[in-house]
Order: C-alpha cells, then sequence, then structure tokens
C-alpha cells in the first residue's frame, strides 16, 4: 500500500484500507462520467444543464468521497464525533448538492432502465422518508455501527446507503420528478420538520445517554485522553446543531420558493386570461411547481397553436382556447 500515500496527502501508508476508500473513488468517477456524457447528450439537443446544476453535481461527487478518504477517514475510525460528521457530510450535503444538478431530461434514462425504474415511486415522500429513517437508525444500532468500524467493506456499504437514501429523501423533497397532489406548500412543511424531528430524537438519545454505545470507540478515545461517553455526547451536539441550521435554511428556501411560484402561477393565469386561453389554477400551479412556466407561457404567447382537449379543472369559455400542456420534467413527451 505504500505506493498509494503519495496519491493521498497525510495518509499513512500502513492505514490505508483499499476495502474502505476504492468503492467511493470509484463510485465518484462513475457518477461524474455517466452525468457529463447526459449532459453533453442535452447540450447538443439543446437543452442544456444549468451551470449551476453541474457545479452542484460535482460538488456533491467530490464531497462524498473527499470524507472517505485520510485524514478524515481515518479518524472517523478512532472518535464518533468523526464519524457524525463524515455521515452528515454524506448523508445531508453531498447528497443535496447532487440531487440540486438533477433535471427531468438528465434522469430521464434512468426512468427507462429496469433496474432503476422504481426509483420513480422510492422517491414519493412516504416512501423515501420511511427508508431514510430506518437506514439511519439501523446504522446507528451498535451491532451494525460497530461492524462498520471493524469491516471496511461494510464501511463502505454504510456510507453508500448514507448517500443514496439521503438522496431518495431530497428527490422527494426538491427532485425533478412528478409530487403527490397533497404534497404542496404545507405538505412539504410538514415533510421537513418530520425528517428534522426523526433526526433530532436521535441527536437527543446521543445527547444525554449516560451510557457507552459503542464500545469501540474506548480504546482510542482512551489514547487520546477522552472519555469516550462524553466523545458520544458531542457526536449527539454536533448532529443536533446541524439538524438546527440545516432545517432553517430549507425551511427560509422553502418561503422563498412558495412566494416565487405563487408568483409564477398568478402571471400565467393572468396571460391565459389576455391571450383568451383556457387554463386552470391547478394546472398554472403544476407548470410553476415543475420549473415549467418559461415553456407554458411560450405556448400561451404564441397563442397555443394546436390545442388539445381540456386539462382537468380547465373551464373552457366559448371561443377560448385550451393551451397544450408541456412536458413534465421527470416525464417522456408523448411523440
Amino acid at each position: 500500500m505504500a505506493f498509494l500515500s503519495p496519491l493521498i496527502p497525510f495518509a499513512d501508508a500502513n492505514t490505508l484500507h483499499l476495502a474502505e476508500f476504492a468503492p467511493p473513488l470509484v463510485a465518484c468517477v462513475v457518477y461524474l462520467l455517466l452525468y457529463s456524457k447526459r449532459a453533453r447528450t442535452l447540450a447538443r439537443e439543446r437543452r442544456p444543464v444549468a451551470t449551476w446544476r453541474l457545479i452542484s453535481f460535482t460538488v456533491g461527487a467530490l464531497l462524498t468521497t473527499a470524507v472517505q478518504l485520510p485524514p478524515l477517514d481515518d479518524l472517523a475510525d478512532k472518535l464518533l464525533v468523526a464519524h457524525m460528521v463524515q455521515h452528515l457530510v454524506i448523508g445531508d450535503f453531498a447528497s443535496l448538492f447532487m440531487v440540486l444538478g438533477l433535471t427531468g431530461p438528465v434522469l430521464q434514462p434512468v426512468l427507462h432502465i429496469r433496474f432503476t425504474r422504481p426509483i420513480r415511486r422510492l422517491a414519493s415522500p412516504v416512501v423515501a422518508l420511511v427508508l431514510w429513517a430506518a437506514n439511519l437508525y439501523a446504522w446507528h444500532v451498535p451491532f451494525f455501527y460497530q461492524a462498520a468500524i471493524n469491516h471496511d467493506v461494510v464501511h463502505a456499504v454504510e456510507h453508500a446507503f448514507m448517500l443514496w437514501f439521503g438522496a431518495l429523501l431530497w428527490l422527494a423533497l426538491i427532485g425533478p420528478l412528478p409530487k403527490p397532489q397533497w404534497f404542496t406548500g404545507w405538505g412539504r412543511l410538514g415533510y421537513v420538520i418530520l425528517v428534522r424531528f426523526t433526526g433530532a430524537v436521535l441527536a437527543n438519545v446521543l445527547i444525554w445517554a449516560q451510557s457507552v454505545f459503542y464500545p469501540v470507540y474506548r480504546s482510542p478515545d482512551a489514547a487520546r485522553g477522552l472519555n469516550p461517553l462524553s466523545d458520544q455526547n458531542v457526536a449527539g451536539g454536533v448532529m443536533m446543531i446541524e439538524q438546527i441550521i440545516l432545517t432553517t435554511l430549507i425551511l427560509g428556501w422553502l418561503f422563498y420558493r412558495f412566494a416565487i411560484q405563487d408568483e409564477e402561477r398568478q402571471s400565467l393565469l393572468d396571460l391565459a386570461a389576455e391571450q383568451g386561453v383556457s387554463l386552470s389554477e391547478e394546472r398554472a400551479a403544476r407548470a410553476a411547481e415543475a420549473g415549467t412556466a418559461a415553456q407554458l407561457r411560450e405556448r400561451l404567447l404564441a397563442g397555443a397553436p394546436g390545442g388539445s382537449g381540456t386539462v382537468p379543472g380547465s373551464r373552457t369559455a366559448p371561443g377560448s382556447r385550451t393551451a397544450p400542456e408541456p412536458p413534465s420534467n421527470g416525464e417522456t413527451p408523448a411523440s
């Protein structure tokens, strides 16, 4: 393993765990290659991915890999608080950045592959929340948590699950896939609160516990002059602080998004009235929600040529026309 030490700064060749850090490195390369290939295809089709999304996905992929390499990964094997930071970065922030880089057209090929097609159902709010919570609590069961520390392959699987289930959670909240009708303003607000409450329960357990849950950290903590119980309590505190900060940011973003979408919805309704085209509030809200307001606006300005049947919720006045439905971000337009 000595030949690898120049490739990873601060790494001691004797502490490198190939079975642990090789999977995230390979996964990062695969994620970035597939994403860049799809982005180039969309650019050729004149459906380019926004630059900020390209950057966001790249940052997420690199971030989830960086925290699984020395020196942080080596420290995470010896300090619970470092391991907690690792999980929070992978499960909350890296997954968020990667999901922000996704659009309907980017995901389109994935949704047509039999193996990955279930993502559409798995990313529904209720299913994603249940899977994320089950994954979070399962890995904090002492048996599994310590197995990850003692076995490199298990540790790599743990981190992969943190990323994937975290991504499902963000896909359900802000991803481009179609959302249930009930998952609007208040539905999303309740979803965020429930997610953060789920994490806060675990954080409080770690903060106030009076016994050490993970004896595997006893010796490393003692070598650093630390109390294993204090290490565990601080890890819970770090998790709680991160939950508070992230929840505050998400709620602020949600309220901002509500305001923007409401403005877009009203703008579409006003434009449709000016053009004499029938457009229901539900349909205008759906376009604002899916990010297809600009496409619908173009059709309205063009006089909605070739209008199709009445959309559910629309009432067509005599002499008025119905605007055709713009393709959803997560669906393939009919040919």
